[in-house]
């Protein structure tokens, strides 16, 4: 193993670039979406120079983002699965690409599900329908703290949440609680992520804490997988360890939001001279986009940003630099669900010098297979290598 290797890969949460080729059959809101150029409409324009150099408005226009002295390969990428939750995306990414939906729950968990489950528990659940995360702990957290009733929850995504105070339910129970709902949601209850939902505060004041965990499906050997086989460490940054339920992650890093993730990836550069150090940043999606906040979202990125300037000062030589994003969650469109988007392609190491079109790629999986050829792994059956065009010496 040549272990110079070390490839940053960051996903931005949520921050899709335009609406995907198929998004009317996901909605009117979908077709009308654009996350980056309409956030950043709505804050009066993007300040973000580094962003800009690597080729974020060759993309697509995006307000207060320059086109001009770009070094860096830029394109967009279309989602091949069906859906358009963190889980389809994420796992695309990695060469799994899944031909229909996972399920949703539009009506709430059937008695085949929540029956076990307030077994297990040994109590009724509260709500049991879709909701705002923010907003079910409002209306159903004064009962659950007087009762102990777990709120279970979902959203038009494939997730069956566990929300619960922590002086209430300590937090290893609700992971408990997690994990056995993750065991009875299998089949064609198998949906993509059992989510624990943590809260503290008061009536008129809870808040989530940073110690939410996904329990997510997985789908057998990916390109995370191969490239751990090859003795690689892979560094899964915020939440990418659960989302591939720790196959093919060496170590686990937890986050309290974007600032922290950036940071802890920053720390992983200096600890890991090789490797894939992995990073999903959070905070667009849950704090920004499922709120409708675009001018917090503007600014999030903006901040982004700047973290973005000190890692690019400490890219080695042979450093193979990813930016992307798992889907949509267009704040200005209506409803607070995600949207089915394009996805930003942003590739750069300390070797190009110039702006380098990676065009429209027709899966998600094309990156994962350009970092299987980065690495000298097995590529995935799906997806096709862009490495030769990002001319990178060996």
């Amino acid at each position: 193993m040549a272990n110079d290797k070390r490839c940053i890969w960051i996903v931005l949460d949520s921050c899709g670039i335009g609406a995907a080729p198929d998004s009317e059959k996901y909605g009117e809101a979908d077709a009308k979406s654009n996350t980056f150029a309409h956030v950043a409409r709505h804050a009066g324009g993007l300040h973000v120079p580094n962003l800009a150099r690597l080729g974020l408005g060759c993309i697509h226009p995006v307000d207060g983002v320059s086109t001009d002295d770009v070094t860096g390969a830029f394109g967009k990428m279309v989602e091949r699965s069906a859906g358009k939750d963190t889980t389809n995306g994420h796992l695309e990414f990695v060469g799994v690409v899944l031909d229909k939906p996972m399920p949703t729950y539009p009506d709430g968990f059937p008695p085949e599900i929540i029956q076990p489950f307030e077994a297990y528990v040994g109590k009724p659940v509260l709500a049991n329908r879709p909701a705002s995360g923010t907003e079910i702990i409002k209306e159903f957290g004064e009962e659950h703290m007087r009762t102990g009733r777990p709120i279970v929850y979902t959203s038009a995504d494939s997730v069956f949440q566990i929300a619960a105070h922590e002086d209430v339910v300590p937090v290893d129970r609700l992971y408990d609680w997690c994990e056995y709902a993750r065991s009875i949601l299998t089949g064609d209850h198998a949906v993509g992520r059992v989510i624990a939902r943590p809260f503290v505060g008061q009536p008129g004041s809870f808040e989530r804490t940073d110690r939410r965990r996904d329990f997510s499906l997985t789908f057998g050997n990916t390109v995370l997988n191969a490239i751990e086989d090859a003795g690689y460490p892979v560094i899964g940054i915020g939440k990418i360890g659960d989302i591939y339920g720790g196959s093919g992650i060496s170590e686990s890093v937890h986050t309290h939001d974007n600032e922290d993730g950036m940071r802890q990836l920053l720390r992983r550069c200096e600890l890991h001279d090789h490797g894939l150090l992995y990073a999903n940043l959070v905070d667009f999606d849950a704090k920004y986009g499922h709120r409708n906040d675009p001018v917090g979202f503007a600014k999030a990125i903006e901040s982004f940003d700047v973290q973005l300037g000190e890692l690019l000062k400490v890219l080695a030589d042979g450093d193979l630099l990813c930016i992307t994003a798992d889907h949509g969650c267009d704040p200005t469109v209506p409803g607070t669900d995600h949207t089915r988007e394009v996805v930003p392609l942003l590739m750069y190491h300390k070797g190009l010098h110039r702006a380098i079109d990676l065009g429209t790629r027709s899966t998600f999986a094309d990156l994962g297979a350009t970092i299987a050829d980065f690495f000298g792994v097995s590529k995935p059956d799906v997806g096709v290598s862009f490495l030769a065009d990002l001319q990178l010496s060996k």
